[in-house]
């Protein structure tokens, strides 16, 4: 009998010691795959930025959208051909500054379309950058605004737009099938 007393609470310290390490493996093979699918997800973020903001010395509503750049090499490659680049060719930021100042716009209650004036474009760092102005309309009770800029070749692309006057912030975001959002300035 004491030969098996002896030999148990060896037996036992193993088995703990062999959970407690196949325990540690299965938490690192999880923070492992979770940093890994976080790196994945950091590449390509399928989301855009975009700010409107009245200068009020200028009497213009300025409009800056900003994309992963990540995101826009992806895209000009679907959009233009494989041979487009957009960090080393002018012609390609021109093409898709075009193609994002064709899917967004600003309209007024009526359905009136402001006309938009493509200001310029920039990489800056991890950013494409693609600026657009219109003169501020007379009434501003309120907009209506399309952002449909990567929409159209990626479902899960979400066009964020951040909308600046007098100091009150309002925020529309584009998502699934939504094509035209409002914003009511009279509340």
């Amino acid at each position: 009998m004491k030969a098996f007393i002896d030999f148990y609470p060896r037996q036992a310290s193993y088995q703990l010691a062999k959970r407690v390490f196949l325990n540690g493996l299965l938490c690192l093979a999880l923070i492992g795959s979770a940093l890994l699918s976080t790196t994945s997800f950091a590449h390509q973020q399928k989301a855009a930025i975009t700010r409107i903001e009245l200068n009020p010395r200028t009497n213009m509503l300025e409009v800056m959208h900003r994309f992963e750049l990540h995101d826009a090499e992806h895209a000009v490659s679907e959009i233009f051909g494989k041979s487009a680049d957009i960090i080393s060719k002018e012609a390609t930021q021109q093409e898709f500054a075009n193609y994002v100042v064709a899917r967004f716009g600003i309209y007024l209650p009526n359905d009136d379309a402001l006309p938009m004036k493509l200001v310029g474009y920039e990489i800056d760092g991890k950013h494409f950058w693609v600026y657009q102005e219109t003169a501020k309309p007379e009434s501003m009770a309120g907009l209506q605004i399309v952002h449909n800029a990567l929409r159209d070749i990626w479902f899960a692309q979400t066009n964020t737009v951040n909308i600046k006057l007098d100091q009150r912030i309002s925020t529309l975001t584009f998502t699934d099938n939504t094509e035209v959002l409002n914003i009511d300035f009279t509340h």
